[in-house]
């Protein structure tokens, strides 16, 4: 198949684009290498097409008469909840409008099916765990709020003009290539601070909980997703609840260096727990996650290791 990536310079996006090309598919990825958003020329493997372009530009439509795609997985996005939270107008501009750019140039192309990254941030907090797929979604950041929105867009476009297409709320995606110094991704920057020696801080009381989900199992529920999912959204994580004094723990196991601990206040936005039961996307997509948290952070610290040497 015929596949555009947007985002497919970033850290989720890469490793998506590896798992199509490992497919023998034709990809073609469309990042605009935005600075805060963790995409670099150098992740995306020489077998696949690059277009530095953001997607709220006009001219996408001539890459996408051009290459033709099939399939658009669309990864491009304002992901930081941070972010976010200090300006809303530019986070809706890139995740609803941008959004909206992909999906209108799709129908005219002739795009059969969108794979959307959707997040966990739409439930905010729920009154219960695990989430599936039916619990409420009450978004604490503008972010959540605009993923949130997003899906309501896909379903218009499959009703109303027949683009197909399969969301995916992640949990906490962590990983290889995921950016240390950015504002989200709790593993990588502390992961960053523990190869210099430096001290790490730890907002709210450290208790708050995320459910981890290894970027190469996100990758997969992608490659499931090209053929399976029409019109359905999936909620995709372990079932394991991990908090950041947790996390704090195994990387002082896994290092072998005790990082000296600031505490910080809550951020804007931020959600108490989260917590996902992936049971639907292992009955309909075949997919489950298959690596556990203190493998996959060992894996991620060796990686950033490697780098530093």
């Amino acid at each position: 198949m015929r596949i555009i990536v947007t985002g497919g310079a970033g850290f989720i996006g890469s490793h998506i684009v590896d798992a199509y090309l490992a497919l023998g598919h034709d990809v073609l990825v469309l990042d605009s290498l935005w600075e805060h958003g963790g995409g670099r020329r150098a992740n995306v493997p020489e077998r696949a097409n690059f277009v530095h372009m953001d997607i709220r530009d006009a001219n996408i439509a001539r890459i996408f008469h051009e290459f033709r795609p099939e399939i658009v997985s669309h990864h491009a996005a304002q992901h930081s909840v941070a972010i976010s939270a200090r300006d809303p107008k530019f986070d809706a501009d890139v995740n609803v409008i941008g959004l909206l750019n992909v999906l209108e140039t799709s129908v005219k192309s002739g795009v059969k099916k969108v794979i959307f990254a959707s997040s966990g941030a739409t439930f905010g907090t729920p009154d219960h765990f695990p989430i599936v797929e039916s619990t409420p979604q009450r978004p604490t950041s503008p972010y959540g709020i605009t993923k949130m929105v997003a899906e309501h867009y896909l379903r218009f476009y499959k009703e109303e003009k027949g683009l197909d297409f399969t969301a995916l709320r992640y949990g906490n995606v962590y990983g290889p290539r995921q950016d240390p110094n950015g504002e989200a991704g709790v593993i990588s920057i502390f992961i960053g601070k523990f190869l210099k020696r430096e001290g790490i801080r730890i907002d709210w009381d450290g208790d708050q909980t995320r459910d981890y989900v290894f970027v190469k199992d996100v990758a997969q529920a992608n490659a499931a997703a090209l053929d399976k999912g029409s019109g359905g959204i999936y909620v995709i994580g372990t079932n394991v609840k991990t908090s950041v004094n947790e996390v704090y723990r195994a990387l002082v196991k896994i290092s072998g260096f005790e990082a000296p601990v600031t505490p910080g206040p809550r951020r804007a936005g931020d959600a108490r727990d989260a917590q996902f039961d992936s049971s639907l996307a292992q009955k309909e997509l075949g997919w489950k996650p298959a690596t556990n948290l203190m493998d996959g952070m060992r894996e991620t610290y060796e990686y950033f290791e490697k780098l530093a040497s």
